[in-house]
Parts: C-alpha cells; structure tokens; sequence
C-alpha cells in the first residue's frame, strides 16, 4: 500500500475496523447475484426472481436513512448488533420458502424484511471523518480508500457469489453472504474506541431531517441519477453479451468497469485537493459524462467484447472520483450527529436509480439493437452534470468548515496522530488511544 494510504493507520483501531468493514460489505455485493440465481434455480423463473430483488431494494431505499437516524441517535454498536442478529431471521426464513416450495409471496415479504441493514460503508466514512475532522487531506484520502473497497467488493462478491451458487449449492451464496455480513458486523461494532462520540443538536436546535439542507437535496438527486448509469450499464452489457453469444463472460466485462473505479478511486485520493469539493464534484461529473460516451459509441459501432471490456475499464474510471468528492460534500455540509443519516440517504438515491436504470436497460434490451442500451447511462450521466450545475451554488461549503470537518464537531485530529477532547467519554477514549 502507497505511504499516502499507511499514514491513515497511524491512529490505533482504525485497520480493525477497516478490516472488519471489508468483511461486512462484501456480502452486500452477493446477496444480489446469489438470490437471482438461487430463485431461478429452484422456482424456474427469472421474472419472479427479478422482482423479488427489486422489492428488496425499494425497502431498503426507506429502511436505510431511518437506520441511519437511528445510528446518529444511539450510536453505531447500539444500532448494528441488534440489527444484523435480526436479518438472521427473514433470511433463513426465505432459504426454507424457497426449498419449501411456498407460495411467491412468502419470497417477497423475506426479502424485504431482510432489507433492513445498516449503511456499512457510510459508518465507516463516519469513522474517518470523526478521527481526521481537522485533516481535510487525510478525509480525502480516506474517502477514496473507502470507495475503492466497495468497488473491490463489487469484483469479488459477484464472483464468488455465482462460484458457489453453481459449484455447491444455489443456496450456498446467500448463505454465505449471511454468515460473512453478520461476523463483519459485529466486528466492526466491537471496534468501539474508534466510533464517533453521539452529539446531540445546539441549544435551540431541532433535530430535523439532513433534507432540510439544500446541498443534499442536490446530491440526492445527483446520486439517483447516477443509480441508473450502474443500473442501466449493468443490464445493457448483460444484453450486449448474450446477443454476441458469451452471456457467461459479462460478468468480467462488469468487473472491469467497477476495476477502473477501483483504479481511479485509488489514484485519486493520491492527488492533493486544491479546489473545494463542490468544484471537484463538478468536475468529476464532467469527466464521467465525456467518458461514458465511450461505451455507447462502442455499442452502436458493433465492437466485440475485446475491445468493449477496454471502453468500459476506461469509463469505469470516471465513476470513483465522483462518488468520493460527493461523500466528502455530505461530510462538510451536514453536523456530525447527522452524518450516518445523510450518508445513508445519499446512498437510497443511489438505490433507487439502480433499480429504474436496470428497468430501462431491461425495457431497451428487449425492444432495441444490441448496444442501444448504452444511450441510457450517457444520457444518465448528462442528467447528473445537469442536476449539480443548476444547484452549484448550494454546494459551495464555507473554507472554516471544509477545513474543521463535519459541521458541529469540536477537537482537532492531525495526521500525527495527536487528539484533541470533545468533553464526552467516547472522544476521550479515542484521544487517549490516539495519543498513545
């Protein structure tokens, strides 16, 4: 790992809870491929499999924000245990439906149930922007580290998924899923030294919604567009692979695309932010639109795969910067003790795009030319740049606040790893720990 990225671990804890992070968001990138495969393994139909995903992710679109309400109020350990012991449940209850033979509606009321999970990525971003509150650099970069580990999970867990649905068992994907989630978990909520202290509302202050600020409003919209360029890309480059006849290698060619994420995410964080984060959000909307323009000329062109996996690689890049600077935005625009929920917000926009760009992307797979689909996450990405250009102005962040962290946060964290005190146990804890 780049020196850059080291320095992050200087503060005691903060691999284990990295580690542990890691762990539980992997399944997250399974459980979507295991249950597709499993459904229509033993039911014998895509469409009812489809759909089932699809009333998972529209309950966690709503399950999601109040689960991160939750966490701001009482805490992340509080909040996570009780949680993912509970998803145990609905999920072993849909594994026996399904050997079962029960009736559909017993798939969809499991999954949705099993929707409920908390937002692990965005408790972890939550993590490093308590403990460099006073660094925006080392913010930065951990962002960027957080986002390439999603998108590793997005490479790995599909595979590994589609590995053991079809080498051992079709339920051996969920089930492993569930049993990686639930230990990722509660590891990650055993690292109590490193999570961030509760912090309630100024005197006079009412505990509103993270919606009430304009920024977000704007990112969220931002978010759910670019929930249906993942939505739409993923379906159009499934179509375009099996009308070329090698359905089985799309999954690679959708690796690449969260690779070059990967690659970009990683480079980034390596560059010093020099403009404001509103700026580099701009900026990196621009960038994903131009070059999401590679894949549709390539599917209009009628490449092979070849050089289709190359385009997609290179347009896969354009994705990491973004998403990291509009992360880094939710961090300064929102107070600490409503950083989990905006977090998890941005996250249901993301959600919800990705479930109506892959019903477009079904809907023009089925009536269009191989390749057409790809106008969807072009046109997707324009829509983005549109979106933040018109709300530009509510993304400008004031330099005192960009610079101390999360609006409302008190003490300072420097890269050296010395910690200042916010008077509450929690953050003494992390300043005693942090200075040892």
């Amino acid at each position: 790992m780049p020196v850059s990225y080291r320095r992050l671990f200087a503060l005691p804890g903060t691999a284990a809870f990295t580690l542990a992070g890691l762990l539980a968001r992997l399944p997250m990138s399974m459980t979507g491929v295991a249950l597709v495969v499993l459904i229509s393994e033993r039911r014998g139909s895509y469409a009812l499999a489809g759909t089932v995903a699809a009333a998972g992710l529209a309950t966690g679109a709503v399950a999601l924000p109040l689960l991160g309400r939750l966490v701001d109020r009482y805490g992340q350990a509080r909040v996570t245990v009780p949680t993912v012991l509970y998803n145990a449940v609905p999920l072993t209850g849909l594994l026996l439906c399904v050997r079962s033979d029960a009736p559909d509606w017993t798939l969809y009321a499991c999954w949705a149930a099993c929707a409920g999970a908390p937002n692990m990525g965005g408790m972890a971003r939550s993590r490093w922007a308590h403990l460099y509150r006073a660094d925006p650099a080392a913010r930065h970069l951990a962002n960027s580290l957080e986002q390439a580990l999603d998108e590793l999970c997005f490479m790995a867990g599909p595979v590994l998924a589609l590995l053991l649905c079809t080498s051992v068992a079709p339920e051996a994907g969920l089930v492993t899923a569930g049993v990686l989630g639930t230990a990722g978990a509660l590891l990650f909520a055993a690292q109590r030294r490193t999570e961030p202290p509760l912090g309630g509302p100024a005197a006079g202050e009412r505990h509103g919604s993270p919606l009430r600020v304009p920024g977000l409003r704007v990112l969220l919209l931002t978010f759910l567009a670019t929930g249906v360029i993942f939505g739409s890309m993923e379906v159009t480059t499934l179509a375009y692979a099996d009308a070329l006849g090698h359905k089985p290698l799309a999954g690679g060619l959708l690796g690449l695309v969260a690779g070059g994420s990967c690659a970009a995410g990683l480079v980034f964080g390596l560059l010093r932010p020099r403009r404001a984060a509103g700026t580099r959000f701009l900026l990196g909307i621009t960038a994903m639109a131009g070059l999401l323009l590679l894949p549709l000329a390539a599917g209009l062109g009628g490449v092979g795969l070849g050089v289709l996996g190359a385009v997609l690689f290179v347009a896969g890049s354009g994705t990491a910067p973004t998403m990291v600077t509009g992360m880094t935005l939710v961090q300064e625009l929102l107070p600490q003790r409503q950083l989990n929920e905006g977090m998890a917000v941005a996250v249901s926009g993301i959600v919800v795009g990705i479930s109506a760009g892959a019903a477009l992307g079904g809907t023009v797979a089925e009536h269009a030319a191989p390749g057409t689909g790809y106008w969807l996450p072009a046109g997707a990405a324009t829509l983005a740049l549109l979106i933040a250009l018109t709300g530009r102005r509510h993304l400008r962040v004031p330099r005192d606040r960009a610079a101390t962290g999360p609006a409302g946060s008190t003490g300072t964290v420097g890269t050296a790893g010395t910690a200042g005190s916010t008077g509450t146990p929690e953050s003494t804890e992390c300043s005693v720990s942090a200075a040892r």
